[in-house]
């Protein structure tokens, strides 16, 4: 059995996956290509890596109303992360993937935590507010 972190689930699910740490705020709008889910933002750490399938780690997003929209575009190609563990609460970012649930497509959890402990490369299991770190997620 692995170690566990609760977090606040903004939006449930269960998934799976290798973290990617941001290392730098940033804002989906503008900042990731919703067409091939890499990070854009000029003079960002990670830009030009693909947060496609990742459990993406991001301890302070900056905001945009449209960020919300990138999201659901990534979720409706099949490009966005595999879940979103936040660092603060965020009413903006969600809702691209509480809408995709809607739309029955793949929605990924989201979760909120104080200053998450999760690094680059770790692997972990997202369930429904609960995070599992152990080599045979």
């Amino acid at each position: 059995m692995g170690m566990t972190w609760q977090g606040t689930a903004l939006t449930g699910g269960t998934a799976s996956g290798a973290v990617l740490r941001l290392d730098a705020p940033i804002s989906f709008w503008g900042g990731v290509d919703p067409a091939t889910s890499a990070i854009c933002l000029a003079g960002h750490p990670q830009a030009g890596v693909r947060i496609a399938g990742t459990v993406l780690v991001i301890e302070r997003l900056v905001g945009s109303s449209s960020s919300s929209a990138v999201m659901l575009e990534l979720l409706y190609r099949g490009i966005g992360p595999a879940a979103l563990i936040l660092g603060g609460r965020d009413a903006i970012l969600p809702i691209g993937s509480l809408v995709a649930g809607q739309m029955g497509w793949t929605a990924c959890p989201v979760i909120v935590m104080d200053a998450p402990p999760f690094q680059t490369g770790d692997v972990v299991r997202v369930e429904d507010g609960v995070v599992t770190i152990s080599p045979d997620v």
